[in-house]
């Protein structure tokens, strides 16, 4: 199905980048070349799983070396395809944007992951719904691929009270109690919250995820500490947001918290550099 979802996707950003037809590749003609997906930095492999079974609903043939989830270094060869030359350097750019992006998504996510757990084993790091409008779950996909949790796909997902929630609303406790009225047994209930006191109020009235938010990790420290001594630690997720990136990651995870969660994996992270080579005439 992701695939289904994905071919869909990528024959709509082709036609934002071919409208009526490539004016370039009229100068070629309609030879097998073979080409090569070949990584100019680091990056963890994220999306060429997909990306292949789309190539080949384009006639293409391709060898892939490595798998999604997979470790690459500057100069690896990700995969080998052959086929159609022009058809291939039509898709070049869009496909090499898809893929450099989720590859730097996917490394992203691996290195927050690994920051954080050597302090914290059991901690989650989880995306946002920060995401690119259309790439959204490919986004969420890559993040998973680097080991990370892709947290709500959307707004039907739980119910979120934020801030703004909680200013039309009026408070912590009017928002929890609207909320039990109107949620189903499948969804979760989550609360932001930004002191110690709705944190210890929250987790009181009953909601399933607590999320600290642009809170320190002292302050986090102190409501975890208090959750403790009133009994009420294991009734809820805690899980922190805001100013946190790869510098005080540690710091954080450090808390005791279950969940950090990071806008930064999929709202402004780098993509990597990867080019697709043309190599050779197909020699049969």
């Amino acid at each position: 199905m992701l695939v289904e979802l994905f071919l869909k996707k990528f024959l709509e950003w082709i036609e934002e980048d071919i409208p009526y037809v490539d004016v370039t590749t009229r100068l070629l003609d309609d030879e097998c070349y073979e080409a090569i997906l070949l990584a100019k930095s680091d990056g963890v492999v994220a999306g060429l799983n997909i990306l292949v079974k789309v190539l080949e609903r384009f006639g293409f043939e391709v060898k892939q070396f490595l798998r999604d989830g997979e470790e690459f270094s500057k100069g690896t060869i990700l995969a080998k395809i052959r086929g159609n030359v022009r058809k291939l350097l039509m898709l070049e750019r869009t496909l090499l944007n898809i893929l450099s992006r989720l590859c730097g998504i996917a490394r992203l996510t691996r290195v927050a992951v690994r920051k954080a757990r050597t302090v914290n084993p059991k901690i989650k790091i989880a995306a946002t719904r920060k995401t690119t409008p259309g790439m959204r779950l490919l986004e969420k996909y890559a993040v998973e691929v680097g080991g990370g949790d892709t947290h709500r796909f959307g707004l039907s997902d739980m119910i979120l009270i934020k801030d703004n929630h909680l200013r039309v609303l009026g408070g912590v406790e009017n928002a929890l109690k609207k909320a039990k009225k109107i949620k189903s047994f499948s969804h979760k209930i989550e609360i932001e919250v930004t002191s110690i006191e709705d944190a210890i109020r929250a987790a009181e009235l009953g909601a399933d995820i607590i999320m600290l938010d642009n809170m320190s990790p002292r302050e986090i420290e102190s409501v975890i500490r208090e959750l403790e001594r009133r009994g009420l630690r294991r009734r809820v997720i805690v899980e922190a947001s805001g100013g946190i990136n790869l510098e005080n990651i540690e710091e954080y995870a450090a808390t005791g918290v279950d969940i950090i969660s990071l806008g930064m994996l999929t709202h402004s992270v780098p993509s990597c550099d990867i080019s697709l080579e043309v190599v050779k005439k197909c020699e049969d």
